[in-house]
């Protein structure tokens, strides 16, 4: 337990796309205090809200769609810039991160997207979805925003969100 407290843990994206083949305690520690967490790993962490979850695929294809808008300069960042932008009327896919607490700190954007009819979807981890945005910080909250460099990654992403089952 000592090893595990002193350790950081700094997930990279690129450690979503690393599946753990045996469960094994110690390796998964291990795995833990080098900065890697898989996908199922994170689930751990998740809130009671964070539902629709998106799938670990389409985790992935965020995270570039993420990457890419962040070139173009198309992403709303952190619960004010993003809620300040949905009340003035601006489309496109909010991506949430399923392990903020307190969820009051953001338990209301869901409700906000559903009134304007904006595709919503939670991720597992907050500092995946804030590495994916270019930031060393994690964030709880990003809207990517669709424009012609990356329409086909915008639209492939749009289309799986919505294909997602709507909350209880």
């Amino acid at each position: 337990m000592g090893l595990h407290l002193r350790c950081s843990i700094a997930p990279t994206v690129a450690a979503m796309t690393k599946m753990k083949a045996d469960s094994d305690g110690r390796e998964a520690q291990a795995d833990a205090c080098s900065g890697e967490r898989t996908y199922h790993e994170l689930l751990v962490n998740l809130n009671p809200i964070a539902q629709p979850l998106a799938s670990r695929r389409l985790t992935r294809k965020l995270y570039k769609c993420i990457k890419k808008a962040v070139k173009q300069k198309q992403i709303r960042r952190g619960v004010k810039e993003v809620q300040k932008f949905i009340n003035k009327g601006e489309k496109g896919i909010m991506v949430l991160a399923g392990d903020t607490l307190p969820i009051e700190v953001y338990c209301h954007l869901p409700v906000m997207c559903e009134d304007r009819n904006l595709p919503y979807v939670y991720i597992p981890s907050k500092t995946d979805l804030g590495a994916a945005a270019g930031s060393k910080r994690p964030t709880c909250v990003i809207m990517v925003k669709p424009h012609e460099e990356y329409q086909e990654a915008y639209d492939e992403c749009l289309e799986e969100v919505q294909a997602l089952p709507p909350p209880m």
